[in-house]
């Protein structure tokens, strides 16, 4: 706890301090690229294999200040977040935010997922990933409705006057269906990548269980939901209209998520990103019950779950744009009423093909990227700076790096990639690190200094793009 306090008050966290490259001192111009990245000896973890990455990635890229930028972030999350121990024996990682000393199930999956591709070269690596998924196998059993949890089981959060059922060492307790989502991503892609059984006992098979439970009673088929939330704020997103329940939904086979991926209230429950990455996540969640446990019942049911929402999502989640035709909604509610917008937050209608929910040659999914990145969304933005898709979370004129990042994830195109990273090198504020969010017009003027899941999904698109496309990187 100590390091993490230490790492929170420092320069070296995030980026607190603001990096001007032309600044000069005593007549000597400043170093243009200085070292802010955590001294080595006083990072949380270090992995063998991570850094022969940044080393083969510097050699070869002859652009300096992505090199600075990919050594800085990439490792930002190993770096600065994680602690990781072990539990009855059994590897555990818990994994902060950043500036915020809680566990995300969503972020924790999110910000480990650029290492699994390494986990085989490194075996302390591999560990920490497991350690993440043994971790958040207890949280969900804790309490599936919960979004983040403490280190401290024990611990009571400042959100305990919260109108929902909270529990000792809950975070936060906003429903929101990809938190079941992320857990079970990072669980197969682990197993498909080391072939580790480990983590998959019978603690797993019920927090899978829960899952599914907590999915069918989120689709409120018998007229009654048990989750219910509501906050004293002056934020009207931090909580749920209708005395918790948020907005009448028609039961037709979709599931409700209370909360969207940036923990902002939905208007509409029925959120079609996470409805899609539902339908990918119980169909993992089916083959590994199949394969490894061979409980044919119980993989049946989650498969029937995903075929079920699956079709609803054909039936009630597209709509038709004026301008662009066929297009997927961001939320309806299964009376015909749509919202058509798109967030920054994963899942988005944007990160699709990133999560494996869709074929990114999908016509409908090429119509709705053609609106969500044009100012017919209403939260896209257009600066002098930059453009790219913000939302309620932070608030107008607001970008956030994570959408830039997503689009040349999920780009096919050489211009676009590039056109990515260039808006992304010139917007990190003279900080050398990702943020949240930043003026559309001033990068300097940004939200959260310290937000790993920016940094290192950054540094995953870098380094795909090295190996891919490498003459794009200068």
């Amino acid at each position: 706890m100590q390091r993490r306090k230490f790492l929170q008050n420092t320069a070296l966290a995030g980026g607190l301090t603001l990096i001007d490259p032309t600044q000069v001192f005593a007549g000597t111009i400043l170093k243009k690229f200085p070292t802010v990245r955590v001294p080595q000896g006083q990072r949380n973890f270090e992995s063998k294999a991570i850094e022969n990455a940044i080393k083969q990635f510097s050699k070869h890229v002859d652009d300096e200040e992505l090199a600075w930028l990919f050594n800085n972030c990439f490792p930002n999350t190993l770096d600065t977040t994680v602690t990781y121990s072990t539990y009855k024996g059994q590897p555990d990682t818990y994994v902060i935010t950043g500036d915020i000393d809680a566990m995300w199930l969503r972020d924790s999956s999110a910000q480990v997922w650029p290492y699994m591709q390494f986990a085989d070269q490194d075996k302390d690596l591999k560990k920490l990933i497991a350690g993440v998924v043994n971790r958040q196998t207890r949280q969900i059993l804790k309490d599936p409705y919960a979004n983040a949890f403490y280190d401290d089981p024990q611990k009571k959060g400042e959100w305990t006057s919260d109108n929902t059922d909270m529990l000792p060492g809950v975070h936060e307790r906003k429903w929101e269906i990809d938190s079941l989502c992320y857990p079970i991503r990072l669980a197969y892609n682990y197993w498909k990548t080391t072939g580790d059984t480990a983590p998959f006992d019978k603690n797993w098979v019920e927090a899978i269980k829960t899952i599914l439970k907590t999915f069918k009673d989120q689709q409120e088929k018998n007229g009654t939901n048990p989750y219910s939330f509501g906050r004293v704020t002056a934020k009207g997103t931090d909580t749920r209209f209708l005395n918790g329940k948020g907005y009448p939904v028609k039961p037709v086979g979709l599931i409700c998520s209370a909360f969207r991926p940036s923990d902002d209230s939905t208007v509409y429950s029925f959120l079609i990103p996470s409805n899609f990455f539902a339908v990918v996540s119980l169909n993992q969640a089916a083959e590994m019950i199949d394969e490894l446990k061979g409980d044919k019942a119980l993989a049946s049911e989650l498969k029937a779950l995903a075929v079920e929402v699956e079709q609803a999502i054909k039936k009630y989640g597209v709509t038709e744009h004026e301008k662009y035709g066929k297009i997927y909604a961001f939320e309806t509610d299964g009376f015909g009423n749509h919202l058509m917008m798109d967030d920054a937050n994963v899942p988005s209608l944007l990160s699709l093909p990133y999560l494996d929910a869709i074929n990114i040659d999908d016509p409908i999914y090429q119509n709705t990227r053609n609106f969500i990145w044009s100012l017919d969304n209403p939260f896209f933005f257009k600066g002098t700076a930059a453009e790219g898709i913000g939302g309620p979370h932070v608030g107008m004129d607001m970008v956030w790096p994570m959408s830039i990042t997503m689009r040349g994830l999920t780009s096919t195109r050489d211009s676009e990639i590039k056109d990515c990273i260039e808006m992304l090198k010139a917007t990190h504020g003279n900080t050398g690190f990702m943020h949240e969010s930043f003026n559309k017009n001033n990068p300097k003027d940004f939200s959260r200094s310290w937000f790993a899941w920016a940094n290192t999904l950054f540094g995953e698109l870098l380094w795909k793009t090295y190996q891919e496309r490498p003459e794009l990187l200068g």
